[in-house]
């Protein structure tokens, strides 16, 4: 019988440790999908055999709902809209720089680490003093203060595989910097932008802590769950959590395979050989 080494330990334990922190991560989810099924009122699971829709069509009748999403989809998109572009010019700059890179990165980073009430509460009292009224506007701006360090990070790793030479290249053939962004950088990283703006959008989305110091009037679909949830929750918030889930993981899911795909499709470097 052969004797397991450190080695093959050492990767069981990983195994064991990724496999245990996976089950908690997603298990909260899985229960929260399994439970939306419920054909009762009261939260819970049940067999199989009476897994019911029965929330999900009564979703079609929720106005409050319904206007909620309607105020977050808006409020995602123009968030997306504006972090994307932002994201990408900041990846740029920190490629062309050559001194400060590390204070620069740090400075666009440490956004991830405010807290979102503090931001939510800092940035409300210093928009009432410009005389910005609460809006889905302030409730963008907010978003964007906490979507662009992702979209920069999702542009830095894009960027990273457009090769200097190449753009130096077409710099050589007459091309200029505009010209071989178009045609050469923005291509290349069509599929990481495409992802930059799904995630800024989808954490636009799920945001309740700097919308709530934001908001006015506008009810946005995090502020409207969470009301209705202090206020004794209807069955159809569980469906709608299920199908929030649903259409998330389908979206992230189309954006990896379409990473995958451009992986895939890009020609492999010959040792030694230098590609133009």
């Amino acid at each position: 019988m052969q004797k397991r080494g450190p080695a093959n330990c050492g990767r069981l334990l990983f195994t064991t440790i990724t496999a245990l922190s996976l089950a908690i991560m997603y298990a909260p989810v899985l229960y929260l999908l399994l439970a939306s099924l419920n054909p009762d009122a009261q939260l819970g699971l049940v067999s199989p055999s009476r897994y019911s829709l029965k929330w999900y069509f009564a979703l079609l009748d929720d106005g409050r709902l319904a206007g909620a999403l309607k105020e977050s989809a808006l409020v995602g998109l123009a968030t997306a809209a504006l972090a994307t572009p932002i994201g990408l010019s900041a990846a740029l700059a920190y490629r062309a720089m050559t001194r400060l890179r590390g204070v620069f990165l740090l400075v666009i980073l440490s956004a991830m680490f405010v807290p979102g009430t503090i931001e939510g509460l800092g940035l409300s009292a210093t928009l009432r003093v410009v005389g910005l009224a609460p809006s889905w506007v302030t409730i963008a701006i907010g978003h964007l203060l906490w979507t662009l360090p992702f979209a920069a990070v999702v542009s830095l790793i894009g960027l990273s595989a457009v090769r200097p030479s190449t753009i130096a290249a077409a710099r050589d053939l007459g091309a200029g910097p505009i010209r071989a962004f178009v045609d050469i950088t923005l291509p290349l990283m069509r599929t990481n932008l495409i992802s930059s703006f799904v995630f800024a959008f989808l954490l636009s989305l799920n945001e309740q802590a700097r919308a709530y110091y934001l908001a006015g009037r506008q009810n946005t679909l995090p502020l409207y769950m969470f009301g209705a949830m202090n206020s004794g929750a209807s069955p159809t918030i569980y469906a709608f959590s299920g199908a929030i889930i649903i259409v998330s993981v389908a979206v992230v899911a189309l954006v990896f395979a379409g990473l995958v795909g451009q992986q895939s499709q890009r020609p492999r470097q010959a040792p030694g050989k230098t590609s133009y």
